[in-house]
């Protein structure tokens, strides 16, 4: 290994043909979110587990749920970037809404 000098900044350089500069490694890609969402719902009035399912009409802009059971339902406006959850979580906000 030599080393030579430069003359316009006085620092001594590495003349080695070898030698390589440090790579720089790119952050390892953030994982996406896997698995689906729940379509199928506790109800609010009668406790059963999985009894409520949820409708998406995006034609109409309307999420439905409703309760096979105790025969319950809820309509709600929706977007395009809405899920059957929302629809479950504006029912339950509308529940507590409604009992104060």
């Amino acid at each position: 290994m030599q080393y030579c000098t430069d003359l316009t900044t006085n620092k001594a350089l590495l003349s080695d043909p070898m030698a390589r500069r440090k790579s720089k490694r790119k952050p390892p890609p953030k994982k996406k979110m896997t698995g689906n969402l729940d379509t199928q719902f506790t109800c609010p009035f009668c406790n059963h587990e999985k009894s409520c399912d949820v409708k998406m009409e995006r034609t109409r802009n309307t999420g439905i749920i409703s309760c096979s059971v105790c025969l319950e339902e809820f309509q709600t406006p929706i977007t395009y970037l809405s899920e059957p959850v929302d629809v479950y979580s504006d029912w339950i906000d509308a529940c507590e809404a409604a009992n104060q």
